[in-house]
């Protein structure tokens, strides 16, 4: 079976499990999958019950679908999502991105939990990314082309929408939420990056690492999605503190930021 015929089982099934088609979805990084919590007039769907999604194994990484009511709007939250690092293809890592866009969702926000890079940040630092340096080594587009979900050749000049960088900062403004700026280097994994790696990704121009949101990102634009993406600086990469990398501090981080992170988005999606 072709990824198109996958995609579109995908979609399908959810139709028929909520019938409204969410006009925004978000990808829920480790530690901030409560999200969904909040939605009204919600459907939740465990992954492992929609066809031929690959479910997350990560902690900090629930695994459900929930579509419901948001700041005034339609929204899919996915509550998790799954990684290079965890053995899977690149067409298993933007599946999800493939079915939100045959649903018709037309913006799509990625959020993560990332290492700081630069200095200036500090654990629980909100960043609206600008752009990405893609360091894991793959691509989902390569392979043979599907006209059907996008062109042999997109553009990446702008990946990551202005205007909605723009709306991220009139709602941090008004929310009272401080954001910072900044590019997002994804790498590999599953181990943190070294210090001599950290200065190399600094020298390069990266102000935050990690391991996920740079495919789906890529696979949105090929769809014509407009996207908006939102690190949470959960830890300081490695060599900028005298002290380990432990995945518990991420989740720590996450929960720590949650009721700004969940005001931020909720001044996105309403002025959307």
């Amino acid at each position: 079976m072709s990824v198109f015929a996958r995609v579109e089982a995908a979609a399908e099934a959810i139709r028929r499990r909520h019938g409204t088609a969410p006009e925004v979805a978000v990808v829920l990084g480790s530690g901030l999958g409560d999200l969904a919590d909040a939605f009204a007039e919600a459907t939740s769907i465990p992954y492992a019950e929609l066809p031929h999604w690959p479910v997350a194994g990560v902690v900090g990484h629930p695994g459900r679908l929930v579509i419901g009511r948001f700041a005034g709007r339609s929204v899919a939250a996915l509550a998790g999502r799954v990684h290079l690092y965890e053995g899977h293809d690149p067409a298993d890592v933007v599946f999800a991105t493939r079915v939100m866009g045959r649903l018709g969702v037309g913006v799509l926000i990625l959020t993560n939990a990332a290492g700081g890079v630069n200095t200036a940040f500090r654990a629980g630092t909100l960043m609206v990314i600008d752009d990405h340096i893609n360091l894991l080594g793959a691509n989902p587009l390569a392979g043979e082309n599907d006209e059907r979900f996008g062109p042999r050749f997109p553009d990446m000049t702008e990946v990551y929408s202005r205007r909605l960088r723009a709306v991220a900062d009139l709602a941090a403004a008004s929310r009272g939420v401080p954001v910072a700026h900044g590019v997002y280097a994804a790498c590999l994994g599953p181990s943190y990056e070294t210090p001599a790696e950290i200065r190399s990704l600094r020298t390069s121009g990266a102000d935050a690492v990690g391991m996920s949101t740079v495919p789906e990102a890529i696979a949105a634009r090929h769809m014509g999605i407009e996207v908006l993406g939102i690190s949470c600086i959960t830890n300081m990469a490695a060599g900028v503190l005298p002290q380990p990398l432990r995945h518990e501090e991420v989740l720590e981080t996450a929960r720590r930021v949650r009721g700004a992170f969940t005001a931020l988005l909720e001044g996105i999606i309403e002025r959307l």
